[in-house]
């Protein structure tokens, strides 16, 4: 008998062993012993390693067919190795049977190629999560696995469309193994959008109301801006939650969702409808504490802020009992983790519901009082260990506090040298019979130096700035050789140094901060010197004329501390300042005489408290505020200068019948000779010593908006601002400097009077400023303002926080108005404007952004909406 003929039968046989042996009786089968028994169609396996792992041997009789050889079968397909098996008879003679089995093995997978995703990120995620690595048996199963689970993943991201279609390409492999590449295209189409959400069985709340509790499934709407209406699985689970929540903070406690359907309406569209069942209304009855010994019933109950007779609200009840979303919230979990409680637990438990009212049992398991036994920080390679200790609130062998341990968090991100995101407690041999555990601080090292490198045109000619500003600097080690890369860093210091230059303008800076005085207490000390040059600039000419200069030197030395009282928050500041000003040949507006000097001596006393959140770029909660006190001696105390009448003993010029210039005595004037008590002289007597007082005010508050327009990362921070610049003696007024200039970026630009510039954004720079009473022209009043006021509400939005580059979008209303007494002073009279912006921080240039803001009142001295103003933003925040 030919093998061919063999084959023909074995083909036969398998077929009716493959469809018919499942009905067949064994015994119909006819019993054969096995003669010999050859692999063929294997690759990259041993022939004696298959016929082993069958279990067939040569002399051992089996029923062809036979449940034997149906075992075998099943064995080799369970493998996942083999895309086709199959079992021939080649030869018998009498009861003696030769087999053959042929295999065909699973290719392997050589390389996979992803179209249709663009991000590189997205393409590696997908290959990772199907497993689709260089190596890997493509079985049938593979390829269909892989196909539902990308369809359905873009799926419940709204592509409803999605089809991906993937193909096998044999490779040739010179070790005879089969392998191929695998081809996976991807057409995620576009995302269906949701043309009604529709609802039944709701009568306490509308529709419309039941809409906008679903903060990120909305329906499609043309005006529809912040919020898109694509259809998002995992969201729209989410949001059907808000809806039950919703409920249950009007004291619906049984309600819930009966039935949700999806509705296709077409390839781009779908309708939603949720069949509701509201309950009944229910209201707080009884609540008893069981289990609690370290507070009493009614310290507890105080600290629960619910109380019988109340409407049931089964949201703000878990968060009195204990916030996730807040780890610093005054719940009652906290109350008992921030007294060492770490261990405790606290359930609420329905006890009886009767008519509309339940009882309450809250049931507290106190545990064992926690302590801390090693504190460690990892992640540090630039700053040095005490830098980071020394901020740390937790201590060894110090109870536990979780409120410690939050404002360890916030105390390490304020430094501004690590990624304040990605700051974490790591919990560690946490032993709840001891009562002890380790706590592991992760830092993740964050660029705390930075550039200031800008070049521009304006003034008369170009204009460059040079900054450097080292924010862990270490003066310790400025002797150490190899601590230069490029400075000495590590230690906790700010050294900034800056220059400016123009061909009229120079100025020159240099600052020291160490904040650790000492290295024991939070006193900081800060020291700073500037100088600047202004040459007299020929607007017509166009060029500076430098035998005519005004110069100003500067020293600040200052002192903070951190008060523990009213709260650790608090900072008192104290600094002594002098400026010289001095005159050479150099005519300007803010004096009468050319040649002259002024010294300003002032002592500045500030209280400030800041609560910002971790991150001080992004802060989400807390305030900040500070008032500033600056005063300067008052000289006209006891300088002995008669101010009243200092304006009396001037002498006026007049004219002869000749022509001839003859002062208040009648005495001719020789030609160029001044009259003994001019302006000039009279002002170098008023500014030789400037006599004034500053008070100001700044406040901040910060708040994240958990359910406005479906995202919880939309921060509010709403601001105000006060200043006041005051004359201890009105007989010899207030000087023209450090006055008050609103409007603007808030940019000093080349203020050489020690002027605040505020910013009003919407308005021109330094143009919101009262009218000089003998001008009509807001360009004739160089003296700025003794009063201001400015109210801001912010709306900002994070667009990134990585450490590379931290980048947030905001929307703005602001509004602002400065005045020259109190007499013109109303808050409620404002300069008011709106719009929006972008800020971009990176650790090596600080802070840039824009803004684009829109005046709604006219500037004085015009008339009309001042409209559209552009504003670039370097270094600083509103």
């Amino acid at each position: 008998m030919s093998k061919r003929i063999l084959s023909l039968l074995a083909f036969c046989f398998l077929y009716t062993l493959s469809f018919q042996a499942q009905d067949l009786p064994l015994g119909q089968g006819k019993k054969y012993t096995i003669g010999k028994i050859e692999v063929t169609g294997m690759v990259s396996y041993n022939e004696q390693t298959v016929v082993a792992f069958t279990g067939l041997k040569p002399g051992e009789e089996i029923f062809i067919p036979g449940d034997r050889l149906s075992k075998v079968l099943k064995k080799l397909w369970d493998l996942n190795l083999f895309s086709d098996i199959n079992f021939y008879i080649t030869n018998v003679e009498g009861d003696v049977a030769d087999l053959e089995l042929e295999i065909t093995e699973v290719p392997e997978l050589a390389e996979i190629r992803l179209q249709g995703v663009k991000k590189k990120s997205a393409r590696e995620e997908l290959i990772k999560e199907n497993n689709l690595t260089p190596g890997v048996k493509v079985t049938e199963n593979l390829i269909t696995t892989t196909k539902n689970y990308i369809e359905n993943k873009y799926r419940k991201d709204g592509f409803f469309n999605s089809k991906v279609a993937i193909n096998t390409i044999p490779v040739e492999d010179t070790t005879g193994i089969n392998k191929v590449n695998m081809v996976v295209n991807v057409d995620q189409g576009e995302k269906v959008k949701i043309s009604e959400i529709a609802f039944t069985g709701n009568e306490m709340f509308s529709d419309a109301r039941l809409r906008r509790a679903m903060s990120k499934t909305k329906e499609k709407n043309f005006f529809r801006v912040w919020k898109r209406s694509k259809f998002i699985a995992d969201e729209y689970e989410a949001d059907k939650e808000k809806i039950i929540n919703k409920y249950k903070e009007k004291g619906y406690r049984d309600a819930r969702i009966v039935s949700d359907t999806l509705i296709r309406k077409d390839a781009e569209t779908i309708a939603l409808q949720i069949k509701l069942e509201e309950g009944r209304k229910h209201y707080i009855g009884n609540i008893d504490f069981i289990g609690n010994t370290v507070y009493t019933d009614q310290m507890l109950s105080m600290a629960l802020g619910i109380s019988k007779g109340d409407v049931y609200n089964g949201v703000l009840l878990k968060e009195r009992i204990a916030d996730p979303g807040n780890p610093d919230a005054q719940d009652l979990s906290n109350l008992y983790k921030n007294n060492g409680y770490l261990f405790s637990q606290i359930n609420p438990v329905e006890t009886r519901v009767y008519n509309d009212t339940i009882d309450f049992e809250i049931r507290i398991i106190e545990g064992k009082e926690a302590y801390f036994n090693n504190i460690s920080v990892v992640g540090n390679d630039k700053t040095k260990d005490h830098v980071i200790y020394r901020e740390l609130r937790t201590q060894p062998g110090q109870k536990y506090s979780q409120q410690n341990v939050i404002r360890t968090l916030r105390e390490l991100g304020q430094l501004g040298f690590f990624d304040a995101e990605q700051i974490s407690p790591d919990f560690q041999n946490v032993d709840p019979n001891s009562g002890t555990l380790d706590m592991q601080y992760s830092v993740v090292e964050a660029g705390a130096s930075q550039i200031e490198l800008q070049g521009g045109y304006g003034g008369g000619g170009f204009i460059g700035t040079l900054g450097l500003s080292f924010n862990n600097f270490s003066l310790s080690g400025i002797f150490d050789k190899e601590a230069y890369k490029p400075l000495p860093m590590g230690d906790g210091q700010t050294l900034s140094l800056r220059a400016q230059a123009s061909i009229f303008y120079q100025t020159y800076s240099l600052s020291f901060i160490e904040p650790w005085l000492g290295g024991k207490r939070r006193v900081s000390l800060s020291t700073s010197f500037s100088y600047t040059r202004q040459f007299f600039f020929d607007q017509i000419r166009r060029r500076a004329d430098r035998s005519r200069s005004f110069d100003i030197l500067g020293v600040n030395v200052g002192l903070a501390k951190r008060l523990r009282w009213p709260d650790d928050y608090f900072t008192l500041s104290q600094a002594v300042g002098f400026q010289r000003y001095d005159l050479n040949n150099y005519q300007t507006g803010l004096f009468t005489f050319p040649d002259g000097y002024s010294n300003n001596l002032t002592y500045t006393l500030g209280l400030s408290r800041d609560s910002r959140g971790i991150n001080p770029i992004f802060p989400t909660y807390g305030s900040e505020f500070a008032i500033t006190a600056k005063f300067t001696p008052p000289y006209s105390l006891w300088n002995g200068v008669d101010y009243p009448n200092l304006d009396q003993q001037r002498e006026f010029q007049r004219e002869d019948a000749n022509g001839n210039l003859i002062n208040a005595q009648g005495f001719r004037l020789r030609p160029g000779e001044e009259p003994i008590g001019d302006q000039g002289k009279i002002d170098q007597e008023k500014f030789k010593w400037l006599e004034f007082y500053k008070v100001k005010f700044k406040g901040s508050w910060f708040t994240t908006l958990k359910n406005f327009g479906g995202n919880s990362n939309l921060v509010l921070r709403p601001s105000v601002e006060l200043g006041f610049l005051g004359a201890y003696n009105n007989e010899r007024g207030i000087p023209p400097f450090e006055r008050f200039f609103l409007g603007g970026d808030g940019l000093g630009a080349f203020s050489l009077d020690g002027r605040e510039t505020v910013a009003l954004r919407g308005y021109p720079n330094q143009s919101v400023v009262p009218l000089d009473r003998t001008s009509i022209s807001r360009e004739t009043n160089q003296d700025g303002a003794v009063i201001y006021n400015k109210y801001s509400l912010e709306l900002r939005f994070p667009i990134t926080l990585k450490p590379m580059a931290s980048i947030y979008a905001l929307a703005f209303m602001e509004g602002g108005a400065s005045y020259d007494n109190f007499r013109d002073f109303n808050p409620f009279q404002l300069n008011r404007s709106a719009g929006a912006g972008l800020r971009i921080f990176m650790p090596q240039f600080g802070l840039l952004g824009i803004d684009f803001g829109y005046g709604f009142d006219p500037v004085p001295g015009s008339v009309g909406p001042n409209g559209w103003e552009t504003h670039f933003i370097i270094g600083q925040q509103f």
